[in-house]
């Protein structure tokens, strides 16, 4: 099989293309990339339970937390009436009636420790009746691992109503994993406790978990678009992001349940999912959000509600003639002052406040997550509103519109009608938002996808992936397929890059045992992470981008072999990248012909992506079996392709 390649400019290639998707599911945020331990921190959790249009939530806010030890005589109870934060009133009143008695959290599957490590402990606390010690520690097995004590008068900040803040640091003695964090009382006494929080020290800026951040930065994203997906939305209007709410102070950033809590829920499971207490801390707030852009070098590309709950699971908006609509109008305004307004501006002195004097250089925003057409829900009209009045105040912003949560339905095809049909407008919209979940045969067979579009109009293929397999808790759905369908796809995806803009693959993060959905990019548990097969599609395509594709040749029937690829040329480096999916179950030898001005590049570094099966997919005890490794090849003839294989050639002099 020979590829001729011509060094003849095709299309421009957009820098940053692949990007990243992030959403609070499978607890990615919470439990996940924030490195907050403990669960339940403020004792403000809430249960949810019920169905499409129809959902409960009850107050739990002795979620995560018991008395200890076993038998204690004394009561723990969360209470309100004078709290140390407004937005979240309850905390936690603990009576002990003899020494060593206090309170343990369960911590997700538990505790995990590393050897030397230090943990940095604060807590809020009025000392009712207590004059004595607070004694902190892990334990397992009766014996302890990591420990510190701090006296009552030690506290700092003493707020109006007697609540002190207290910090302290505890090392571990060894590496431990499901231990208990425990908070006791050295005396009988009564204390008030709110914010019990517990972070690594190897935490990164003392907020994302070192090892998930790593796995991001090391993909070299182009962007990252937050804080989802349905998140976005809420399935009730009560129940959506709101970001205003996550830039205040960690304790008074007001607990939301999660939306991710109810999914799956039916007569099955009496409409109450094992996942009922997901919640939302916020945390990881937007000042995170755009801190974690700049961190991993990542435009950020957050997403506005519009005055919808997620259209699947309600019927629930605001009218667009409404006070309440013109909220969701002044929020989009006030978030690009906060991302880019000078800090003596009303929220730009907030982003200031919060430790980020300089803007952000927010230049990408989008309207809606996966919104569409209908005779009630009048998108159209809410997006050509929140577009007049952004560009407005900011007209050099760039807007992502949305096609629904498909590709192949009639609401796709009015999304493209609508946006076409204002394509003469100069920055009416920057790309259009595509969602499209499908097995791994319809990435084969749409490799073309993006032949025929119109170049008018611009895409951002905002959500993808193979999904050979769905569901709850599935990092076996992950396979190599999947990965490679992918890469096929992201051939095509490359090849049209005059008319996408933007890809990422999603959902991003899955905690083991946590997953409401399946696939997902990376999988970790409470001491360890990896990366599926699609990680290191995304990852391989992100590190080799060219600057603009190069005119190519191949025999037709190359992918009737199971052939796909894409060519580019990096100028900065002066390397053509070929990215080449072999997906048939035999090893095949690929020719090149390069022009006689590239005649003398015959050095040849490959990226290979492999496997012996089709079905196989990493896992936490098998973390890199399927994972890239590098080869040389020494002439541009009799270049091997393994079977079942994504390889990227960096052809040089």
């Amino acid at each position: 099989m020979k590829i001729t390649i011509d060094a003849g400019k095709r299309t421009e290639i957009q820098k940053g293309m692949i990007g990243l998707f992030f959403e609070d599911i499978n607890y990615a945020a919470d439990g996940g990339l924030y490195a907050e331990m403990l669960e339940n921190r403020c004792f403000e959790f809430m249960k949810a339970t019920g169905d499409a249009k129809d959902y409960q939530t009850v107050y739990d806010g002795s979620y995560a937390w018991s008395l200890y030890p076993a038998g204690a005589r004394g009561t723990a109870r969360p209470v309100t009436g004078s709290p140390h934060s407004e937005e979240n009133p309850h905390y936690m009143r603990l009576r002990t009636e003899q020494a060593g008695e206090g309170i343990q959290n369960k911590a997700y599957e538990g505790i995990y420790l590393k050897k030397d490590m230090e943990y940095k402990l604060l807590f809020w606390a009025r000392c009712v009746k207590f004059t004595g010690d607070f004694e902190i520690f892990v334990e397992k097995d009766n014996k302890r691992y990591a420990q510190v004590k701090i006296s009552a008068l030690e506290g700092q900040e003493e707020t109006c109503n007697h609540f002190r803040r207290f910090e302290a640091v505890m090392r571990a003695e060894k590496d431990v994993e499901r231990g208990s964090f425990v908070l006791t009382l050295s005396v009988p006494g009564t204390v008030e406790l709110d914010f019990v929080s517990l972070f690594p020290g190897d935490a990164v800026c003392g907020i994302f978990r070192r090892d998930l951040f790593e796995m991001l930065k090391e993909l070299q994203p182009g962007f990252l678009r937050f804080p989802g997906g349905c998140i976005v939305e809420g399935n009730t209007l009560a129940n959506r992001y709101r970001y205003k709410d996550s830039l205040k102070p960690m304790w008074e950033r007001k607990n939301n349940w999660n939306r991710w809590a109810v999914h799956g829920n039916g007569g099955e499971n009496q409409y109450e999912s094992v996942y009922s207490h997901y919640n939302q801390t916020l945390g990881l707030g937007y000042y995170e959000y755009f801190l974690l852009c700049e961190l991993i070098g990542a435009k950020p590309l957050p997403v506005l509600n519009v005055g919808f709950a997620c259209q699947y699971q309600s019927d629930e908006m605001v009218a667009i003639d409404s006070p309440a609509f013109q909220e969701f109008l002044q929020d989009a305004l006030d978030l690009i002052e906060f991302a880019n307004g000078e800090e003596n501006t009303p929220w730009g002195k907030v982003r200031a406040r919060m430790g980020h004097r300089e803007p952000f250089g927010l230049s990408l925003l989008g309207v809606g997550n996966e919104q569409w057409q209908t005779e009630k829900a009048d998108f159209f009209e809410r997006y050509e509103i929140f577009e007049k009045t952004i560009h407005g105040q900011a007209p050099d912003i760039r807007l992502i519109g949305s096609a629904g949560p498909d590709v192949t339905s009639e609401r796709y095809d009015r999304a493209w009608e609508f946006y076409r049909a204002h394509g003469e407008r100069e920055n009416f919209v920057y790309a259009v938002d595509e969602h499209y979940y499908v097995k791994p045969q319809w990435l084969y067979d749409h490799v073309d996808f993006y032949d025929s579009y119109p170049r008018e109009v611009k895409v951002f293929s905002g959500e993808y992936a193979a999904h050979p397999a769905s569901g709850f808790n599935m990092p076996q759905a992950n396979t190599l397929e999947g990965a490679l369908a992918e890469a096929a796809f992201l051939t095509g995806v490359e090849r049209n890059a005059d008319v996408v803009y933007l890809a990422s693959y999603a959902p991003l993060f899955a905690r083991l045992g946590y997953a409401q959905w399946s696939p997902d990019m990376i999988w970790f548990d409470g001491t360890a992470c990896y990366g599926s097969p699609s990680y290191y599609v995304q990852k391989m395509y992100a590190c080799n981008m060219g600057d603009f594709m190069l005119e190519t040749k191949l025999d037709r029937k190359a992918a009737a072999k199971g052939v796909y690829y894409s060519v580019s040329y990096r100028e900065v480096t002066g390397e053509i990248l070929l990215k080449i999916v072999n997906s048939a179950d035999r090893q095949q030898e690929l020719e090149l012909e390069l022009p006689e001005i590239w005649a003398r590049r015959r050095q040849i570094q490959a990226t290979v992506l492999t496997g012996p099966e089709r079905a196989d997919y990493n896992s936490v005890t098998q973390p890199q079996k399927i994972a890239p490794y590098e080869e040389r090849f020494e002439d541009i003839k009799g270049i091997v392709l393994p079977p079942l294989s994504f390889t990227v050639l960096r052809i040089s002099e």
